[in-house]
């Protein structure tokens, strides 16, 4: 599979994608596209690591399952996770799924991340960014 190399300027606005479920990757990246984004897409959890320690995102969306049966096996998020703040603070993360209530602090507080959405209510990205 051959890379695509695309250059950031100091002007873009970067954002990282990281789903499993091909509908809601899309409804995220029209909404960043529309805000003005450049957006990539993470297609594994290694592909996520190589991305993300390249370039400087200001927007990071997760999906709980992202190549996952449950949560517990989301590596991209483990690594997050325990990530050192140095290495992950100039960007927002947002962690997507199902079993979270949308703009809940205690909840994205728990996953160490910026704030959760529940995927019913996936419109409310636009509005958060």
């Amino acid at each position: 599979m051959a890379d695509r190399f695309e250059f950031i300027s100091t002007t873009d606005k970067p954002a990282l994608l990281a789903f499993s479920t091909p509908e809601w990757l899309e409804a995220a990246r029209a909404a960043l596209v529309e805000l003005g984004y450049k957006v990539h897409t993470a297609a594994t959890h290694g592909d996520f690591l190589v991305r993300f320690s390249q370039i400087q995102y200001q927007v990071v969306v997760v999906e709980e399952l992202f190549a996952a049966n449950n949560i517990a096996e989301n590596l991209t998020l483990k690594a997050l996770q325990n990530m050192p703040m140095s290495q992950r603070r100039h960007a927002t993360v947002i962690l997507f799924g199902n079993s979270f209530q949308t703009f809940t602090p205690l909840q994205a507080f728990q996953q160490s991340v910026h704030a959760v959405i529940n995927s019913s209510e996936l419109f409310l990205l636009k509005q958060l960014i």
